[in-house]
């Protein structure tokens, strides 16, 4: 993965002060049952921070950092008969705190040692303290992709409780976290971070990848368990054991984070040639009664976070619908190779809300775009919270059973009242007769045209136009669907148009 200073800005607000926990050294027996105890064992005692590596590091420069760069024949298992390759982050700038990494192999617990012979730097980085107990920023995964004989990467844990991964020929964009805390409250947002990696080394001919972690911060520790198969879409089968140490009143789980700077809703506010710049484009819902909802992302000139009551959610994810380079027409940031995240639940996740956060940005550096799932009841103090679910990584991990929506626009209603929406929904045989198509539009908050449906030449799909009057509002809520002989026949297009 290729540093960016906009990946080092969104990592560096999400670093939280975390405590050491239980040595590496020597070789230990090992399972997942360890790092469920070492959690237990964290929550039962006050909240301690962990120590910064040496002051040298972390007065780093950001080129300096950046140029510190890991050397792929120091990989974990290079050259080797292993399916799978670990590169490995220092520390310093931005990751203050470094985290400990050990290998698994056949129960036994190896520690990774940290030496800086594994790095190349430039000249201009000075003289830095470091021994094989200083520790890393994180690690990198690689396997045989799509270039025989050759690995490439597919999945990176670093900052906080951050990671991200990749399905085939594509490119780093949106991250998923262990845990998401308070994110919006006024009291500000607490970021757990993982402290502790153990890799377990893979058999020869394996296809998956075995990651454990161990989580903590001031409200909740917990021990999480990934196994990560890569390919056209990476898929990451996710067991989580959390144990609070205070109330947790807002906990958000299974959140992803991305970017959403501007499309053609609001393209006017920036002054730039792309037509848009977003990792993600929308989210998706499939809610537990099995409708699928469709919510356009948008940049607020103000915090504005939107709850979906849900029972037993079915999934839901942030989606990068647009995948032409000329949706974005950037030839260095590769927007349409961006990878949409779906998650799904195992099991009754019970009541509570898909949350949606979407936070003021002036910049594609910042990640402003938060989804996860906020239960009803909170997490008692003391208690023990089981979770698993899985996180699918590609171009289009969940394709819903309804024609999808493909376009959303925004404007002035050029010859008529108030504003003027355009839809565009993707060809179906749902749509071969267009008059047995009925249009449902409605808002709470505003009058609503009928709505006119039209046939799209360029996409083959069907196109609705309405409009409706804010009056003074500052927000409006919108909702509309295609019907066909009273059933639906396309997603629920939900929408809130902020002034």
């Amino acid at each position: 993965m290729n540093f960016t200073r906009r990946a080092f800005l969104a990592s560096s607000t999400a670093l939280v002060l975390v405590p050491a926990a239980h040595a590496t050294g020597g070789k230990q027996s090992f399972d997942r049952n360890t790092v469920i105890e070492m959690a237990r064992d964290l929550a039962s005692r006050p909240y301690a921070e962990r120590e910064m590596v040496p002051q040298e590091w972390q007065d780093l420069s950001y080129e300096q950092y950046r140029s510190i760069r890991f050397q792929l024949d120091k990989g974990l298992w290079y050259n080797t008969q292993s399916p799978f390759e670990v590169d490995f982050f220092a520390p310093g700038l931005y990751f203050p705190r470094a985290v400990q990494i050990a290998t698994v192999d056949h129960g036994q617990v190896t520690p990774v040692a940290f030496d800086l012979d594994m790095f190349t730097k430039s000249e201009d980085v000075p003289q830095l303290p470091a021994d094989e107990t200083l520790g890393f920023s994180g690690f990198r995964l690689r396997a045989e992709m799509h270039r025989p004989g050759m690995t490439d990467e597919f999945c990176v844990f670093q900052g906080a409780s951050y990671f991200r991964a990749i399905g085939l020929h594509e490119a780093y964009g949106l991250s998923a976290r262990g845990l998401a805390l308070k994110t919006g409250d006024p009291d500000g947002e607490e970021f757990p971070d993982f402290i502790r990696f153990w890799l377990e080394k893979p058999a020869p001919g394996q296809r998956n990848m075995v990651v454990h972690a161990l989580m903590d911060s001031p409200s909740v520790s917990g021990a999480y368990r990934f196994e990560i198969t890569p390919g056209e879409d990476t898929i990451m089968d996710v067991s989580a054991t959390l144990f609070p140490r205070s109330e947790l009143t807002h906990v958000g789980i299974a959140p992803g984070t991305s970017m959403f700077l501007f499309d053609q809703t609001n393209h006017s506010r920036f002054d730039d040639f792309r037509p848009a710049v977003h990792d993600s484009d929308g989210l998706l819902i499939r809610n537990g009664a099995g409708e699928a909802l469709w919510r356009p992302l948008a940049n607020p000139t103000r915090l504005q976070i939107s709850s979906f009551v849900d029972m037993n959610p079915r999934g839901f994810g942030l989606m990068q619908r647009k995948r032409e380079f000329s949706d974005y027409a950037d030839l260095e940031a590769n927007y349409h190779k961006r990878p949409s995240l779906w998650v799904e639940p195992n099991g009754d996740w019970g009541k509570g809300s898909v949350t949606l956060v979407e936070i003021p940005a002036d910049q594609e550096i910042y990640d402003n775009i938060v989804a996860y799932w906020r239960p009803t009841e909170p997490y008692a103090a003391g208690s023990q919270v089981d979770l698993s679910y899985r996180l699918i990584w590609g171009e289009e991990p969940q394709r819903t059973p309804m024609p999808r929506v493909i376009d959303t626009a925004m404007g002035d209603n050029t010859f008529g009242e108030g504003r003027l929406a355009v839809i565009d929904f993707e060809a179906s045989e749902l749509f071969d007769d267009p008059e047995a198509i009925t249009i449902f539009v409605d808002s709470p908050h505003a009058e609503t045209s009928d709505g006119v449906l039209q046939r799209n030449p360029d996409t083959g799909g069907l196109r609705l136009a309405f409009s409706f009057e804010p009056g003074d509002r500052n927000h409006v809520e919108l909702r509309a669907q295609l019907l066909k002989d009273k059933q639906p026949a396309s997603e629920v297009w939900l929408y809130r148009w902020t002034s």
